[in-house]
């Protein structure tokens, strides 16, 4: 149906679309028209020329140019164009890969925060590490995790993960509620992966790869007052950056990774010290710390930190960069797993006071009897 205006018919959106899906296709071959020009130039000029007279030098000359510069058109041509498709396939996936591991912001709720990471797939920004920190009601609460293998075929697990957290956090009040609904996101993600591959068996296959996928998460919680609450499944724990040199946040054994077993009913949060004003921590995949060089010697990632930690006060971003230039000097560029690295400082000015100062709040309150 066409629908009419005083200056004439106006194209419906399917006449529009083909329109413009036409123009572009024109603009395409543009490139190519010249040459191809010059190409039947030179075909009707070869067919033209009486093939009784012999051919000269400067004849031959003429149509080898001719014929090379048509091909050279050509070959620029597709080339131009290949390379505009390429930018554009490139965009829309480094669109996407900021979606799914988006940038986090310099500061969130008094926390100066810098991340980085580095894929093993080359031309990739993401892999199968993830992070991600938002601010809620609850405190500031952060997810690291590192899906088993790496590359592009880790990236389900961890758009499913990334999901999941995204919303937990706001909704669940306990750590244990956020965790909860990160194992019931991979079960979710692994049942539907392997009716995908195994669309007979139900993804029941022992030999399933999905059925031997899992992901390490490590779940914290800052609230206000710098109070520090930790749950993990396996994961590598943060250090600790501070004036006293740097230190593992804890090192209570920590849970299988999410996605092998059930969780128990009661799960251990781990209560940690809490993070003071300037005092940063460093989070980390085991990505850097298996790093090995050609020699097969390990990543010193603790004298790394120790030497990037010098500063007072610690510079989330500094850190980072130090890192990643050290570790990429050892292993010489060749990463055999993905790195995710993530670093916060604590830069809020007060802190409330704990129960131990109660004395000395109650002093200050009363007034002198002189």
């Amino acid at each position: 149906m066409i629908r009419y205006r005083s200056g004439g018919p106006l194209r419906t959106p399917r006449r529009a679309r083909a329109a413009h899906v036409g123009g572009s296709r024109i603009r395409r071959l543009l490139p190519l028209l010249l040459p191809a020009a010059w190409g039947v130039a030179a075909l009707i000029w070869r067919v033209v020329w009486p093939p009784d007279q012999p051919e000269s030098l400067v004849r031959r000359i003429v149509t080898a140019v001719v014929f090379f510069a048509v091909g050279t058109g050509f070959v620029l041509g597709i080339r131009r164009e290949l390379s505009r498709e390429l930018r554009r396939v490139r965009e829309v996936a480094h669109a996407a890969q900021r979606v799914l591991l988006r940038p986090l912001p310099p500061r969130l709720d008094g926390l100066a925060l810098a991340a980085g990471q580095l894929s093993v797939s080359r031309g990739a920004a993401v892999g199968g590490d993830l992070y991600e920190a938002v601010a809620t009601e609850y405190g500031v609460r952060i997810v690291i995790g590192d899906v088993r293998g790496h590359g592009l075929a880790a990236i389900g697990a961890v758009a499913a993960v990334l999901g999941s957290f995204r919303e937990a956090a706001h909704d669940e009040p306990e750590l244990g509620g956020v965790l909860g609904r990160l194992d019931r996101a991979v079960q979710r993600h692994l049942r539907e992966r392997g009716m995908d591959e195994h669309p007979a068996a139900g993804g029941g296959e022992p030999d399933c790869p999905s059925a031997e996928e899992f992901v390490t998460v490590l779940l914290l919680e800052i609230g206000p007052d710098g109070s520090l609450v930790a749950l993990n499944c396996g994961h590598p724990w943060p250090y600790r950056l501070g004036c006293h040199g740097v230190s593992p946040l804890a090192c209570v054994d920590p849970l299988p990774p999410v996605g092998l077993f059930p969780l128990p009913a009661e799960l251990p949060v781990h209560r940690c010290a809490r993070l003071l004003p300037g005092e940063a921590l460093f989070l980390h995949t085991d990505g850097a710390a298996d790093a090995r060089d050609a020699s097969g010697k390990f990543f010193a990632l603790e004298a790394v930190l120790a030497e990037a930690a010098l500063g007072s006060p610690v510079s989330p971003a500094a850190v980072i960069t130090t890192v990643h230039s050290q570790l990429l000097r050892h292993t010489r560029g060749r990463l055999a797993d993905d790195v995710a690295l993530l670093v916060l400082r604590n830069d809020r000015s007060r802190v409330p006071a704990q129960c131990g100062d109660a004395t000395l709040r109650r002093t200050r309150r009363e007034p002198s009897n002189r």
